[in-house]
């Protein structure tokens, strides 16, 4: 039977409720755990994470019609912003922080329209046509929070944009086994077939030398996109560098964790301490970048 949002709560309409969706977005994401950003800030960031979470898991785990699913969420995303009140918890509490930090609509479509495409392909060609699949399913989150902290301007965006397309790419690069093993490839075709990658290398439980070199060579190219957005740092103050300089050195971590294993992500995923993305955000907020 197909879920859908005609019901009060997510629980009674087949889809993740907050008690579901909330932990999980505050253990993906450094800043969002930081006692340093102060409680206001925090639940602003949770509640752009848990639609990011529960949108995501819309498009990869709830069962029935997917895109119907996707449309009736758009609609009744569009309630909070249209002075209506919206049926699912997670919009609800989204309502109070689209008013008080000014927020636009568009980066929430967008978040919503990286899961349809994600119903419609499963491989990337180019590594560009990767990058604009990030324009949607991770630039918006970047884009909000600088609303979070009044801080999205132009430039700023543009630099947020490259860091959050980084960690995106990171993500993905963290877990290529498992995007296989639900039949998606992030890794670009063209890239596979320059080093000799077969589809069968991505499911094998161990790396070899051809696979390996790939992901040394998507790591530093995201690690380089990263490192041009990281400046974004330095045109901040206060909570808001404190965040994004948690991205920043999060994300450096992780491609640290990637590189510290061989590139080999297919044993088990490589994933970077809390000690380590503190490290390395202490290191991005000291020096601005």
């Amino acid at each position: 039977m197909t879920a859908t949002l005609g019901r009060p709560t997510g629980a009674e309409s087949g889809l993740p409720g907050e008690s579901a969706i909330l932990p999980l977005a505050s253990r993906e994401n450094f800043t969002v755990a930081s006692l340093l950003l102060g409680r206001a800030t925090r639940d602003h960031l949770m509640a752009i994470y848990g639609f990011a979470r529960l949108v995501d898991q819309l498009g990869d785990e709830v069962e029935g019609d997917r895109l119907a699913i996707l449309d009736d969420f758009e609609e009744d995303l569009n309630r909070v912003f249209d002075d209506a009140r919206p049926r699912h918890p997670s919009l609800q509490r989204l309502v109070l922080t689209v008013r008080a930090c000014n927020m636009p609509r568009g980066p929430f479509l967008r978040l919503i329209e990286a899961n349809r495409r994600d119903q419609r392909q499963l491989t990337y060609e180019t590594f560009a046509d990767l990058v604009d699949y990030c324009d949607l399913s991770a630039n918006p989150v970047g884009e909000l929070v600088l609303h979070v902290f009044g801080a999205a301007t132009k430039e700023r965006v543009e630099l947020s944009d490259r860091v959050c397309t980084a960690l995106q790419l990171a993500e993905h690069w963290q877990d290529v086994g498992e995007d296989f093993g639900h039949g998606r490839i992030y890794l670009p075709g063209e890239d596979r077939r320059r080093f000799g990658v077969s589809d069968s290398d991505l499911g094998a439980r161990t790396a070899n030398e051809p696979f390996r070199k790939l992901l040394e060579f998507e790591t530093e190219r995201a690690r380089k996109l990263l490192d041009e957005g990281a400046p974004l740092v330095g045109t901040l103050k206060g909570r808001a560098r404190i965040a994004v300089a948690g991205y920043v050195g999060g994300g450096r971590a992780t491609f640290d964790a990637i590189a510290g294993a061989g590139f080999d992500v297919l044993r088990e995923t490589p994933r970077a301490t809390s000690a380590q993305k503190a490290r390395r955000a202490f290191e991005a907020f000291r020096r601005g970048e």
